[in-house]
């Protein structure tokens, strides 16, 4: 088998090299501005190769000769400019003198996707939004969480489920590293920083599913990000009460050297203060990341990515008041602490990648990282409550006052849980553009070699006592409440590849373009082989009203990492298998003006065939796992976005899904079952806008919506998971005030040393909503458990400033 993978591997490279086309054509020319002044860094390109001009605005671009080129003309500065020329068999082309006209940048927000990217159909981002949106973590994930298909409870945390998935199920890829996220993180409050760096991101693409078969093995979703290539020096400072963030670009003189540096540095410390307890917290996120790129010569880049984070994380409890209940059964708990809980998440990560692009139709890249984590949550913690009854009565002078002691108790959690991790991997990836028959066609293709350690070391119980002794809940013997314990280790390999060809061609004057492609994956753990065929097809008719319609098609596979398969004892299950599924999925993309402004609607409809799933329960953002393939589902629901100047030069949108997605677990004796992604409804806000006058000042919005999840008590049988969590309801706001714009000179001299600086005031869950996360249990003396609920954070008042050099 392996001789058969690489005499085909072989065959394609030596292919792909035999049709390299050496007749070229050398286009020259200058870039000014509407002054006639010289406009250095900019970005000259045609398909995947191109150039940048000279401080004198001067460019050389060589290209494979064909009978048109579309050559397009882009600056961070300026509008982008297209141009077509005949090259008629000519080995050399002066363009003269190009003129760009310069942009407003601070209310030119608007970007309706061009067709290629309509085609691919993914979403594409503004990373600008990433400032302007109103946000505890200010993460890209955090604008990922507006968007259709995509749901999340939690504005502590960077964690969203798609299309009924768990948290577990989504792909990241920055510059096509994959990343991995926290292992043993249970709540917001731990999680710190999302390993992107929103300040050094340039472009943001995000697929709910029905994805191309050149990203990885995931269920659900993957989200692709890609770092800038500067071209000029650029620094950044962002400073707010939550924190620190401090970012730096360039080049050298030459161009021929390329360097990132994002460092930042928060606490979480006032907001976790607006929340319902009474505790002292003092959690410290820092991390620091590089991408250095350097051209050996036009052909060859070499790049070099490194990451480090360090999460700690402290909290001593003192006490807590809740209410809760019923009008006719209103009811008041109680609680004093002792002890503290110690959480450490320290994570590191290197990559180094070789592009060669001998001409503009081929890419071939070579990447090896390398993944370490080393986690540890360590927590001892005993809560003494008071369980009483409130005082409903209206006419009452103690309305709202307890008049009943229903129980007193008291309980312990105790962990001691630690994990490491290291992954490395060996990868490859090619591009290769050609045409057949006068037809486009483009080739990719890609193989991965990957090794993984994991060892933990799991101790962990919970006691509760509400009648002078611990009781057990399944056979009330004198037992702890929870408990599980267990050292694992594994060690595996893994291999995969890929491969997958699309086409673009006309019927009439109709637009269709394919992808058809498939993954192959090998996991030694349990020697389990699956194949992954996926396929594409987009349509554009040639009609009056700007429509592209798409559907695919494809087998969704997610081989086990850990988690999935260990048990409470640290046994692994050597019988696990991926979990599968076949996304089905259309779309409809239409752009359109109205009122004289762009708007795009899109719709999508997809249903998910599972199966071999692995069930889990949802306690706040911890997973855990059931260790068995014993359950099918499906997972269907509509999508909707209309995105759009609803007010004039800046763009907002709002998205709204209906879903449903329930499993049988095998078994049971109950069918089909809501699983706890099970969101029903869900819409989100994203709006702008500003004072006509004076553009300076601006306003934007975020809203959210979402109805309750599934629960259900500890201890009990998935089937009995099917109470209602609250629906989470959350609106954010800010005010924004450019101080100094990029494109306009301050009256203040001292001003004029930045590029660009605004400030903004941020106002978190503006009507104070309390949005429940999880439950506390407890019990009266009659052993009647009641689920007490934590809630989320409350309003807050954040003042931030953002500065360019």
């Amino acid at each position: 088998m392996k001789k058969i993978v690489l005499k085909i591997l072989i065959f394609v490279n030596v292919f792909v090299f035999a049709q390299n086309n050496p007749n070229q054509i050398t286009i020259k020319g200058k870039v000014l501005d509407q002054f006639k002044k010289p406009i250095s860094n900019v970005n000259i390109t045609h398909n995947n190769f191109g150039t940048i001009s000279s401080p004198e605005g001067e460019f050389q671009l060589k290209l494979s000769i064909q009978n048109k080129l579309n050559i397009k003309f882009s600056h961070v500065g300026y509008k982008i400019q297209n141009l077509e020329i005949n090259a008629n068999n000519k080995s050399f082309y002066d363009l003269g003198e190009i003129i760009l006209t310069e942009k407003d940048n601070y209310l030119s927000d608007v970007k309706i996707t061009s067709d290629e990217y309509r085609f691919k159909g993914f979403t594409t981002i503004d990373p600008k939004k990433l400032k302007q949106l109103p946000s505890i973590s200010g993460s890209v994930e955090s604008i990922i969480k507006l968007l259709p298909g995509v749901s999340a409870s939690n504005e502590l945390s960077n964690q969203y489920s798609v299309r009924g998935g768990n948290y577990d199920e989504n792909l990241i890829y920055i510059n096509g590293i994959e990343i991995y996220k926290p292992f043993l993180v249970r709540n917001g409050q731990q999680e710190g920083l999302s390993i992107i760096n929103s300040n050094l991101v340039s472009s943001i693409e995000f697929s709910a599913g029905g994805f191309d078969a050149k990203f990885g093995d995931k269920l659900s979703s993957v989200l692709n990000i890609k770092y800038f290539e500067p071209k000029t020096q650029k620094t950044n400072v962002n400073l707010s009460p939550l924190g620190l963030e401090l970012s730096t670009m360039g080049t050298s003189k030459n161009y021929l050297l390329s360097y990132q540096l994002g460092a930042r540095v928060k606490t979480n410390r006032s907001i976790l203060n607006s929340m319902d307890d009474n505790n002292n917290y003092n959690s410290r996120f820092g991390d620091i990341q590089s991408l250095i790129k350097y051209d050996l010569n036009s052909e060859i880049q070499l790049s070099f990515f490194s990451y480090y984070s360090e999460n700690k994380y402290e909290m001593i409890p003192i006490s807590r008041e809740a209410k809760f209940g019923t009008v006719s059964e209103a009811l008041q708990l109680t609680i004093y602490f002792e002890g503290k809980e110690v959480d450490s998440y320290i994570t590191n990560l290197n990559a180094l990648s070789s592009k060669y692009s001998p001409n503009e139709n081929l890419k071939i890249r070579l990447t090896s990282s390398f993944f370490n984590t080393k986690e540890q949550e360590f927590y001892d913690i005993l809560g003494e409550y008071w369980l009483g009854e409130l005082d409903n009565n209206l006419g009452s002078d103690q309305l709202g006052e307890v008049v009943f002691n229903r129980g007193v108790g008291a309980y312990m959690n105790h962990a001691r849980n630690e994990l490491s991790a290291n992954v490395w991997n060996m990868y490859f990836d090619g591009i290769y553009n050609f045409k057949l028959n006068d037809l486009p066609f483009e080739l990719n293709w890609g193989g991965k070699f990957q090794i993984e350690s994991v060892t933990d070391n799991i101790r962990e119980w919970v006691m509760i006592d509400s009648a002078g002794y611990s009781i057990s809940p399944f056979n009330n013997d004198l037992n702890l409440y929870e408990f599980y314990k267990g050292n694992s280790h594994l060690e595996s390999k893994r291999t995969s590849s890929y491969f997958q060809i699309s086409n673009d061609f006309k019927i009439k004057n109709d637009k269709i373009n394919w992808i058809l492609g498939a993954r192959f994956n090998y996991w030694d753990f349990n020697n389990e082989l699956f194949i992954s065929p996926r396929f594409n097809i987009n349509y554009k008719p040639q009609w009056n009203r700007d429509f592209i319609f798409n559907a695919s098609i494809g087998s969704y596979n997610q081989s086990p990492f850990f988690r999935e398969f260990r048990d409470n004892l640290g046994n692994l299950n050597t019988n696990i298998k991926s979990q599968k599924s076949i996304h089905y999925v259309v779309n409809s993309d239409y752009q359109f003006n109205y009122l004289n402004r762009p708007f795009k609607l899109t719709t999508s409809i997809f249903y998910k065939k599972l199966w071999d799933l692995i069930p889990f329960e949802l306690d706040n953002l911890q997973i855990n796992y059931l260790n068995e393939n014993n359950a099918t589902g499906y997972s269907a629901g509509l999508d909707f976005k209309i995105f759009g100047e609803f007010v004039p030069d800046v763009d907002s949108w709002l998205s709204l899904s209906l879903l449903t997605t329930r499993e049988n677990i095998k078994g049971d004796g109950y069918g089909y079952i809501p699983r706890p992604t099970d969101r029903r409804l869900n819409a989100s806000v994203f709006f702008q806008d500003y004072f006509p006058n004076n553009p300076n000042y601006k306003m934007q919005l975020s809203l959210s919506y979402g109805s309750g999840l599934p629960f259900g008590a500890p201890n009990t049988e998935r089937y009995q998971q099917t109470l209602r969590i609250p629906s989470y309801k959350r609106l954010d706001i800010g005010f924004s005030r450019s101080i100094k714009r990029t494109d306009k000179k301050s009256k203040l001299d001292l001003l004029n040393n930045f590029k660009s600086i605004w400030a903004s005031l941020e106002i978190f869950n503006l009507v104070n909503i309390q949005n429940t996360s999880s439950y506390i249990w407890v019990s009266d003396a009659s052993n009647r458990y009641y689920a007490v609920p934590n809630y989320l954070t409350g309003r807050l008042f954040i003042f931030k400033v953002n500065l360019d050099f």
